[in-house]
């Protein structure tokens, strides 16, 4: 169930579009990419991608992949989201957005995660996967922020709610 916070993000990108398009890297994706990962992860180690590399990442995919563009109604790109499908499943394996001032108030990142949730409740999925978390970074923290958490510790694996 959403929260309020969730609800509002909701209705406030309300008129964005996704689409769910083949595996298949393009120049305005990577671009995006590039002005994502140089505002938010500039000394990772994504930080010097190439096109090439993220061709490679996005193509070379053994399982069902697929790209889900999201797009504002003038159709300018405002975020993607590379996604792995299981029969009962989804992984978000890396996804970007637009990160400018003017679409921060648009929480584009939770929104996008929320697609997915509507996309696996539609296509009734049991799970949705959001990448490993690791507890106090930061940059990760927005997964604690969808529950239930199944969370991997010492004792073996435990549900948040």
């Amino acid at each position: 169930n959403p929260t309020r916070s969730q609800k509002r993000i909701a209705n406030k990108n309300k008129d964005i579009i996704s689409t769910i398009k083949r595996n298949i890297a393009t120049e305005e994706q990577y671009q995006l990419l590039e002005k994502y990962l140089h505002n938010r992860h500039n000394e990772g180690g994504m930080a010097n991608l190439t096109f090439a590399d993220y061709q490679a990442m996005v193509e070379s995919s053994p399982i069902n992949t697929k790209i889900i563009e999201y797009r504002s109604k003038n159709e300018i790109l405002i975020g993607a989201a590379l996604t792995d499908f299981m029969p009962n499943a989804a992984s978000m394996v890396y996804s970007f957005y637009d990160v400018s001032e003017e679409m921060k108030q648009h929480s584009l990142g939770t929104y996008m995660v929320l697609d997915h949730i509507r996309y696996a409740a539609k296509h009734e999925l049991d799970h949705i996967y959001l990448g490993y978390w690791v507890k106090n970074s930061q940059k990760m923290n927005y997964k604690q922020n969808f529950k239930p958490l199944e969370v991997l510790n010492s004792d073996g694996w435990e549900i948040i709610k």
